[in-house]
């Protein structure tokens, strides 16, 4: 059965906490803010802007890094992270591991996870 998952960033003002006092690496599909707490459970946001495309182009982003997110951190979780996840132009079409191989990439520099 597979995990439950992860808790999720919903208000603007946990976004604008993170962007504001958050690590932030961006790589070339997406990026990543990632703001430590004291809490042991990882929460998870998504954004997409009107930059990337339309409403198609930014739901499809928005699918596959929630699909990436769900199985890079079922592998191996991170706890006690606010992360949020931004879509870029190339998110909705690049490869997925490619986009995984990023996310990973990603988190390492932020300090979420051992390289």
């Amino acid at each position: 059965m597979p995990a439950a998952p992860p808790a999720r960033l919903k208000r603007r003002a946990e976004f604008l906490r993170a962007a504001r006092e958050g690590r932030k690496v961006g790589r070339g599909t997406l990026v990543v803010q990632a703001l430590p707490r004291a809490d042991e459970a990882t929460r998870l946001g998504f954004t997409a802007t009107k930059k990337i495309g339309n409403a198609v182009v930014r739901n499809r982003a928005k699918r596959r890094l929630r699909a990436m997110a769900r199985l890079a951190l079922d592998a191996t979780p991170a706890p006690g992270w606010d992360l949020v996840l931004i879509a870029r132009d190339g998110t909705a079409t690049c490869p997925f591991p490619t986009l995984r191989a990023e996310f990973e990439s990603a988190l390492a520099k932020a300090g979420v996870r051992a390289t």
